[in-house]
């Protein structure tokens, strides 16, 4: 599955067959993924900000609402920690993101509890990689670290991470240690 597989088979769940507003989205994805990201999967859904429907994109790395050639809303996987469907009479399947982040919701998601599986799936995964990341040996962990302010951000994370539970006492040690030096 390429970006443009990804938009098409949301722009068709959603009932969307303008072509400019899925050209403007492909558009929009392929401007802001990072080079290693890959599409997962997508559907259509609302933002309560928003009236008419948008595209929930996910991918490797995070999950994004694209809405009329509008900025992106990106949702990190790695701070994805639950990812939940209530229906109701009003808004259908309300698909709600915990994050790290914040919350996020979406109202009338198309498909919703499978959309759901594939976001908890993927963000275990992210979650997976970064812990890999921290626990591999860093070559020169002072040198990785330029500042006093992005050694306190990065310090900030691991807590964040640790405190939501992605990490184990032992590797938010380890990471701290290896950022500390």
């Amino acid at each position: 599955m390429d970006w443009t597989d990804l938009i098409d088979t949301a722009f068709d769940v959603a009932g969307n067959s303008n072509s400019d507003n899925r050209a403007a989205a492909l558009r929009t994805v392929e401007a802001n993924v990072a080079p290693d990201e890959k599409p997962v999967a997508s559907t259509a859904g609302r933002h309560p900000d928003h009236f008419r429907k948008g595209v929930l994109v996910l991918t490797t790395h995070r999950l994004l609402f694209l809405k009329d050639g509008k900025p992106p809303v990106p949702v990190p996987l790695a701070a994805v920690t639950d990812a939940t469907v209530t229906k109701t009479r009003i808004n259908g399947e309300v698909l709600l993101v915990v994050a790290l982040t914040g919350s996020h919701r979406f109202e009338d998601v198309v498909k919703a509890e499978v959309f759901a599986e594939q976001v908890r799936a993927a963000a275990r995964l992210a979650r997976n990689a970064q812990r890999q990341e921290l626990a591999a040996p860093a070559a020169a962990p002072a040198a990785a670290v330029s500042s006093g302010t992005e050694l306190l951000d990065q310090l900030e994370r691991l807590a964040g991470l640790h405190a939501a539970g992605a990490l184990t006492d032992e590797e938010f040690s380890r990471a701290k240690q290896r950022l500390i030096g």
